[in-house]
C-alpha cells in the first residue's frame, strides 16, 4: 500500500502496535517514520514521537531525523539537529554506533545554513578523528559548509587535498565560490576544469551560470550556452532558466526571451524567470502582462512569481495595482504572503512618498517586520526629505540596545545623521562599528571586454591601463563642463570641503569603468557595467549625460536595477 497522507500512517501505525502478531513493532514502521520526516506531506513532530518511542532505534532514524531538521523551513527546526546529533555522541541512551558518514553532510549543511563556522569547524574536527574525513560526500558537505560561511579558502583546501575529484566535486567548489561572493575566481575554476577534461553536467552548467550573471561576463555565458548545447542539456528545465537569469542580468534581455520562447514544456520557474527578468530591466507592464498569460496556461505561481510581479509594480510605481496583486496573493493564487511579499508593499508606498502609508502598514502587519524593511522606509525618509520621521524610526533598528552586527543599518543610520547635518551623531554611530569590528562593504564596478572581467573600486588606481583610464576621465571632466553639469555634492556624506566632494565624485567605481569601456570597446557597441551599490545620483546624472555626449548606449546594473541610458534619458525614470 502506498502511503500518502499523514492519516494513513497513523492508521498503520496504530494497527501495527494492536497487532498481537506484530513481534517487533520497531522493524514495520520504517516507511511510516520516513514518510512523516521527509515527504512534503509529512509531519516532523509525528516523525519524532516515532523515533523516540522506538527501543533501538539505528542510525538510519537518527540520520533521517536530523536530515529533516537540517532542511526543515520552519526556524525552529535546524537547531534541533545539532541536539539530535549531541545525542548520539554522547547519550548511552542512544543505541546507536554514533555518527557515520551519512550524519555529517547533514550537520555540516546545518552549520552552512546557520553560517556557524566555528561549528563547523569543530564538526570537521570530529571527522578527521573517525577516519572519514576522506570520504567523498563528507568532502563535498564540507566544501559546501566552509563556502556559504564565508570561509572559501578552507572551502580550497579541502577541495586541494582531496585524492579524487569528480563532476561533483568540481561543481560544488565552483557554486561554493559563487556562494562566497567569487564569481570571477568560479569561472576561473570552470575554466580549468574544461582544462583538465572533466566532464561537466547541468549542476555545473548552472553553478557556473550564477557567476556569469553575478559579474556580468555575458561573453563567458554565451560560450556556456554553446557547450550546454554541445552536450544536449540545455533544454534542461534548470538550466534554460539559468539561461534566461545569466543573459538578463547580462544586460542581453532579447537573448533571455529567445530561451524561455524557446522552452517547449515552461515551468513555474522558467516563468518567473523571466517575469523578475522583464521587471528588473523595467519592462514592467511586460512583466505583469507575461504573468497574466502565465495564469491562462494554468501555471500556478508561487512566492517567486509573486516576489517578481510586486517588483514589477515597484518599478513602474503602480501602487493601486500592487496593493491588489497582494492582496489577492492568498484567495486568488494560493499564496501566502511572506515578509518579502510585504516589504515590497513598504517599497511601493515609500518609493511613491506615502510615506505615513507606509509606516501604518507596518506597523498593522501580522508578522514581524525586519531591519531590512524599516531600512527601506528610513531611506525613503532621506530620499523625500522628511529626515524628522527617518531619525524617529531608527529607534526599530535597535543598534544601540542590542549586540547587533547588521553594517546595512549602522551605514544607513550615519548616512541620515549625515543628511541632516548632524556629523557628531554620525561619528557616534561609526565609532560603534570601529568598537564592532564593522565595515561597509566597499563599491565596485566590473566591465567585461575582450572575454576578460575588469573590476573598479573607487579611486582605484591599480589596473594596468590606470594612467590611461584618468587621462579619459579628464576628457570627460571637459565635456561634462561643457554640457553644464555641475556634480551633485550633497551625495559625498562627509564632512570635507565642496574641492575634496567633487574630486571623491570623479572617481567613483561605475565613472571609472565606463572611462574604461569608452577606451577600449568600439564606438557602437553597448557599454555594460555591473555595480554591487545602488548607484548614486551623481552617478546616474553624468551616464546620462555620458550616452548624449558620446551617443552610446550604456547598460548599467545597480543593487536594485538595471539602467538603460540612451540620447540622455534612462529606463528608470529617475526613479531608482
Amino acid at each position: 500500500m502506498e502511503i500518502t497522507t499523514m492519516p494513513q500512517v497513523m492508521q498503520l501505525h496504530a494497527q501495527i502496535l494492536k497487532s498481537p502478531n506484530t513481534t517487533s513493532p520497531d522493524l514495520n514502521i520504517s516507511k511510516l517514520f520516513t514518510f512523516s520526516a521527509l515527504s512534503p506531506h509529512g509531519d516532523l513532530s509525528y516523525a519524532r514521537l516515532i523515533l523516540d518511542s522506538l527501543s533501538a532505534p539505528n542510525s538510519y532514524y537518527f540520520n533521517t531525523m536530523i536530515r529533516a531538521y537540517s532542511q526543515s523551513p520552519d526556524p525552529d527546526h535546524p537547531p534541533r539537529a545539532l541536539s539530535l546529533f549531541l545525542s548520539m555522541l554522547h547519550d548511552p541512551a542512544c543505541l546507536t554506533p554514533g555518527p557515520d558518514k551519512f550524519t555529517y553532510p547533514f550537520i555540516f549543511k546545518f552549520c552552512a545554513r546557520s553560517r556557524s563556522t566555528r561549528l563547523g569547524k569543530q564538526v570537521h574536527g570530529l571527522v578527521a578523528k573517525s577516519g572519514l574525513a576522506s570520504d567523498q560526500y563528507i568532502e563535498h558537505a564540507l566544501i559546501h559548509m566552509y563556502s556559504s560561511c564565508g570561509e572559501s579558502a578552507c572551502a580550497c583546501k579541502v577541495f586541494d587535498r582531496m585524492s579524487q575529484r569528480d563532476v561533483v566535486s568540481w561543481t560544488c567548489m565552483i557554486d561554493g565560490m559563487v556562494e562566497d561572493d567569487s564569481p570571477v575566481e568560479a569561472i576561473r575554476l570552470f575554466e580549468r576544469m574544461r582544462k583538465e577534461g572533466v566532464g561537466i553536467n547541468d549542476a555545473t552548467v548552472v553553478s557556473v551560470l550564477r557567476a556569469c550573471a553575478d559579474t556580468g561576463a555575458l561573453g563567458m555565458g554565451k560560450k556556456v550556452h554553446v557547450i550546454a548545447k554541445e552536450i544536449e542539456i540545455d533544454s534542461k528545465a534548470n538550466v534554460s532558466t539559468g539561461l534566461i537569469d545569466m543573459y538578463a542580468k547580462c544586460g542581453d534581455l532579447n537573448s533571455a526571451r529567445r530561451v524561455f520562447d524557446d522552452i517547449a514544456e515552461k515551468d513555474a520557474f522558467a516563468w518567473t524567470a523571466m517575469i523578475s527578468s522583464l521587471a528588473s530591466h523595467g519592462k514592467c507592464m511586460d512583466a505583469i502582462n507575461l504573468f497574466l498569460e502565465m495564469r491562462k496556461m494554468s501555471i500556478k505561481p508561487d512566492e517567486r512569481t509573486m516576489t517578481a510581479v510586486l517588483s514589477a509594480c515597484r518599478n513602474e510605481g503602480l501602487g493601486n495595482e500592487g496593493l491588489r496583486y497582494f492582496k489577492n496573493m492568498r484567495r486568488k493564487y494560493g499564496v501566502r504572503p511572506t515578509i518579502h511579499h510585504y516589504g515590497c508593499i513598504v517599497d511601493i508606498l515609500a518609493r511613491a512618498g506615502q510615506l505615513e502609508e507606509a509606516e501604518e502598514f507596518i506597523r498593522k502587519m501580522p508578522i514581524e517586520p525586519d531591519a531590512a524593511m524599516w531600512r527601506n522606509l528610513i531611506w525613503a525618509c532621506k530620499v523625500h526629505g522628511d529626515i524628522e520621521r527617518g531619525e524617529r524610526l531608527m529607534k526599530h533598528l535597535q543598534l544601540f540596545e542590542t549586540n547587533a552586527d547588521d553594517c546595512g543599518s549602522y551605514v544607513l543610520i550615519s548616512n541620515v545623521y549625515a543628511s541632516a547635518g548632524k556629523w557628531c551623531d554620525k561619528a557616534r554611530v561609526r565609532e560603534l562599528m570601529d568598537k564592532k569590528g564593522l565595515r561597509k562593504p566597499p563599491g565596485s564596478s566590473r566591465i567585461e571586454v575582450d572575454g576578460l572581467i575588469h573590476e573598479f573600486a573607487a579611486g582605484d588606481s591599480s589596473h594596468p591601463e590606470a594612467e590611461k583610464i584618468y587621462e579619459k576621465l579628464d576628457e570627460i571632466e571637459e565635456k561634462l563642463i561643457a554640457e553644464r553639469y555641475s556634480p551633485k555634492l550633497s551625495q559625498v556624506l562627509l564632512e570635507i570641503d565642496d574641492e575634496d566632494k567633487a574630486f571623491q565624485l570623479r572617481h567613483h567605481s561605475e565613472k571609472l569603468a565606463v572611462a574604461f569601456g569608452l577606451i577600449k570597446t568600439n564606438p557602437d557597441s553597448e557599454i555594460r557595467i555591473v555595480k554591487n551599490l545602488r548607484s548614486c545620483e551623481d552617478c546616474h546624472a553624468v551616464m546620462k549625460l555620458l550616452s548624449k555626449i558620446y551617443q552610446r548606449e550604456i547598460i548599467m546594473r545597480d543593487r536594485v536595477r538595471f539602467h538603460y541610458f540612451r540620447h540622455g534619458e534612462c529606463s528608470c525614470g529617475d526613479c531608482w
